[in-house]
């Protein structure tokens, strides 16, 4: 897809599927198409599949215009593996649909659902609005009789089509991968793969088809021998190759995006391009091959089975307008790394600033413009939190109350003791993601423990200087009772020390001298030479127990 690669990529993309839309006819419908397949947790790397034609669908209906985006639900592929963290003894229904495999949790009508439902609602949480289609019920409907019936009659043309691109060793083996056409291509090839009456499975080998009865016959390696007709019956499904493009026409499908292993050079989508026009008479969509997503701190998810982070994970700790925000800011063909360690920190701090630009009026205009996506849909925009706190400083105050609610308001309070908050609610939903994000993905050796008696030894230990340095600071608690009074007073005091005002620019010696005095104050709190900026841990511990952790008895 040709002129994507500067500028706003939505833009110049929605530019291209509208502009196919008008050389298809003045009434074709404008659909954005995703596809997935429930067969494990769908990963962040699956919402990416949803992601890029979501913003564009939607700029096509910020602009006035139709544009339905369409969830093809794969639940007809057979399952494959067992993801990591399940029963193995469900490796017995490998073969089978995965709406005829049992949820493993016992609590949904099948696999494909249990994975299903927990995407659905975070998909709902992000404002992406999508009209789903279960490929189960449109293979067993009978929906595509005709389309694969047209399919076996013009397997020939399939076969030539497959033919061209099976030179190169690496596609072979990523199409037997995919579907295991590839292995029965050319002598006695079908795109039809039956599910065997007997057991289920779909390791199944057509050996006969009548193009006039529409009667075929399969053997199985479970022993079953069987055959119907094929023009009254359904219980098989296209080859993903074949099944692909088929879509394309059945749907009018004007736009589609694919992982990089579907976009590469005699992959699925150019062969998929060639089957559509030379054997279902259709278009292949507008196309746009994304990257892949990456994990930053993933180590320490537990919640998914087998450890691939889920939206749902990411909801957790990301606001929804910052998880929509990573994936609308990255052209297709960009990577995205979601963070769930100390970089989440860093996150928040760039989409807060992207919003201060925003509001002051600084902001580029592809900036403003993904910052307009992020925040909401054409249709809806996202919840907000009210009081825009910092990230970092809300996870500090959790860290340190262990949650208490009571001390949580009481330190935020003295945070904004210019508008004070008076309410934890208007922190939210904020607040409750830096909390899920220090219980959930902080180590435990790096949550605060705050001394509950002071460090008696350290305290006789110490040197005329730090004396006079905790005298200082003692001395100008009450006066400094504030985020920007106490951040002045702790930079400042070896700047007192040393007979300079408290915003006197910090000397090469200065800073050293602040480094020296963090750390001796990081001692006597935490018991560790680094924790929480020093200010913010000062708010959460209030004058009179810094005080009584800081006096010499």
């Amino acid at each position: 897809m040709a002129g994507v690669k500067q500028g706003d990529w939505v833009v110049a993309a929605a530019d291209q599927v509208i502009a196919e839309g008008k050389r298809r006819g003045p009434d074709s419908p404008l659909v954005c198409a995703s596809g997935i397949s429930p067969s494990g947790p769908i990963h962040l790397g699956n919402l990416r599949e949803i992601m890029v034609p979501h913003f564009v669908a939607d700029e096509i209906r910020r602009r006035g215009l139709e544009c339905k985006h369409i969830l093809s639900w794969d639940d007809y592929d057979r399952l494959r593996k067992v993801p990591a963290g399940l029963p193995a003894s469900f490796a017995e229904h490998i073969g089978r649909p995965l709406t005829a495999v049992p949820d493993p949790c016992g609590e949904h009508g099948s696999w494909a659902e249990h994975f299903k439902i927990p995407f659905r609602a975070a998909l709902a949480e992000l404002g992406v609005e999508v009209t789903e289609i279960s490929q189960t019920q449109m293979y067993t409907s009978g929906a595509y009789r005709e389309q694969i019936l047209h399919a076996m009659r013009n397997r020939g043309k399939i076969e030539a089509v497959l033919g061209r691109y099976r030179t190169a060793k690496k596609a072979e083996v990523t199409d037997a991968e995919e579907d295991g056409d590839e292995e029965t291509a050319g002598s006695g090839y079908y795109p039809y793969k039956p599910y065997c009456a007997a057991c289920g499975r779909d390791t199944t080998t057509v050996s006969t088809f009548d193009e006039t009865s529409t009667e075929i016959h399969y053997s199985c390696v479970c022993g079953h021998n069987d055959g119907f007709a094929l023009g009254q019956s359904d219980g098989g499904k296209l080859a993903w190759k074949v099944d692909w493009p088929m879509r394309w026409a059945y749907e009018d499908v004007t736009f589609e995006a694919g992982g990089v292993d579907h976009s590469s050079p005699g992959s699925s989508f150019t062969v998929g391009s060639q089957v559509v026009r030379e054997v279902f008479g259709g278009q292949p969509p507008a196309y746009l091959g994304y990257s892949f997503v990456g994990i930053s701190g993933a180590a320490k998810i537990s919640g998914s089975a087998g450890g691939a982070p889920t939206p749902t994970d990411a909801l957790q700790i990301l606001e929804a307008p910052l998880l929509r925000w990573l994936y609308a800011r990255r052209r297709p063909n960009q990577s995205i790394t979601v963070a769930f360690d100390q970089e989440v920190n860093r996150l928040y701090d760039e989409w807060d600033a992207v919003g201060r630009r925003v509001a002051a009026g600084e902001a580029e205009p592809t900036e403003l413009a993904v910052r307009r996506r992020s925040i909401g849909s054409a249709t809806r925009a996202l919840p907000a939190t009210e009081r825009v706190l910092p990230f970092r400083t809300l996870a500090s105050v959790v860290d340190i109350t262990t949650g208490d609610d009571a001390q949580t308001l009481r330190i935020l309070r003295d945070f904004t003791v210019d508008e004070p908050l008076p309410t934890l609610d208007q922190a939210r939903p904020r607040l409750d993601r830096a909390q899920s994000w220090v219980t959930g993905y902080v180590a435990a050796d790096e949550r605060t423990q705050v001394r509950t008696e002071p460090d008696h030894e350290r305290l006789e230990r110490l040197s005329l200087a730090e004396r006079e340095a905790l005298k200082l600071l003692l001395d100008g608690l009450d006066e400094h009772w504030s985020l920007p009074g106490l951040t002045s007073l702790v930079y400042g005091v070896p700047k007192l020390q040393a007979g300079l005002a408290l915003d006197a620019p910090a000397s090469p010696e200065l800073k050293t001298a602040q480094r020296q005095l963090f750390s001796l104050l990081y001692t006597l709190f935490v018991g560790r030479d680094t924790g929480p900026r020093l200010p913010t841990l000062l708010l959460a511990l209030g004058a009179e127990r810094i005080r009584k952790l800081l006096t010499i008895a």
